[in-house]
């Protein structure tokens, strides 16, 4: 249930929630945006480019952005368990997302998770499910980014085994992105589809680095149809487009390290015996991210 819908029902309305309209807009004046996924979640905070859409059309409101993507990751968290198992990986997903104390979530799997094909497909939505409600409340906007095809003319190999893997890869991915969005329509959420927009590459333009993963371009050419899903009145985006990326990708940056330290292990791992006195330093990050934040405001306000 969106904050659409606790609205309605507080003032005495009941509705069924396949109603909400996904057309609404998701995100409202002081808002934080927290992203949690794969690598298609990590990696845009290295370029910035939805980021700077979203922020770009947003002048005045103050919405802030958080990045909680990583390199693999599955909804078990099995990427971010680093020495401990999977399980710790993703307690400290849910305890991190809860402590940022989100409004509007972005959920980024299923890419990984394909390679299991239709039998592990139960199994993935069942736990896609369990993700969501752990991190998110009746409160909280939730909105589901579906994992993008392979391309075949950047894959690093050309051949007819190569094209018969893509094609298999790509059914399979297919297979998952309807299941989530079904998933996220018996909600009433959104779904955030690139699938039309990657179609429309010209043939003279490289989305990709590695048949998979999208590059600078990708992420610029594909920010439109990921801020569509937000449901934003058309408004001219406002601002230097290069100054303001410069300070998003700064300021990804700073939480990034906030949140990943490099010798994480020795802070809040299993040698923080060691140096976890150490991790009180952590949060000097906060201060100089909301500075950057601070900046890019006066910019967009």
């Amino acid at each position: 249930m969106n904050r659409l819908s606790v609205c309605l029902f507080t003032l005495g309305f009941i509705i069924p929630l396949s109603i909400v309209s996904a057309d609404e807009p998701k995100l409202e004046k002081g808002d934080l945006v927290v992203s949690i996924g794969n690598t298609l979640i990590e990696r845009e905070q290295e370029y910035g480019d939805w980021e700077l859409e979203l922020t770009r059309r947003l002048s005045g409101q103050n919405i802030r952005f958080r990045n909680l993507g990583w390199s693999g990751d599955t909804v078990w968290a099995e990427s971010r368990g680093i020495f401990d198992p999977p399980k710790v990986g993703y307690e400290r997903l849910i305890e991190l997302a809860k402590e940022l104390k989100p409004n509007v979530i972005v959920f980024g799997y299923g890419g990984v998770e394909s390679e299991g094909g239709i039998d592990a497909l139960p199994a993935f939505i069942k736990q896609y499910e369990q993700l969501v409600n752990d991190v998110a409340n009746s409160e909280i906007e939730c909105l589901h980014l579906l994992p993008i095809p392979l391309e075949e003319s950047s894959f690093p190999v050309q051949n007819s085994e190569a094209k018969n893997f893509i094609q298999q890869a790509n059914q399979n991915i297919q297979l998952y992105a309807d299941a989530i969005r079904k998933f996220a329509e018996s909600r009433g959420e959104a779904v955030i589809d690139l699938t039309a927009a990657l179609n429309h590459r010209p043939a003279d333009q490289q989305w990709r680095d590695n048949g998979l993963h999208l590059n600078a371009t990708g992420y610029q050419k594909t920010a439109s149809a990921f801020v569509d899903a937000f449901g934003l009145e058309d408004q001219e985006p406002v601002g230097d487009a290069e100054e303001l990326r410069a300070l998003i990708r700064r300021k990804n940056e700073l939480f990034f390290h906030r949140w990943r330290p490099q010798n994480i292990t020795y802070l809040t791992g299993f040698r923080k015996h060691e140096q976890g006195q150490n991790a009180v330093e952590i949060a000097q990050f906060d201060p100089l991210i909301a500075e950057v934040e601070s900046q890019i405001s006066s910019i967009i306000d």
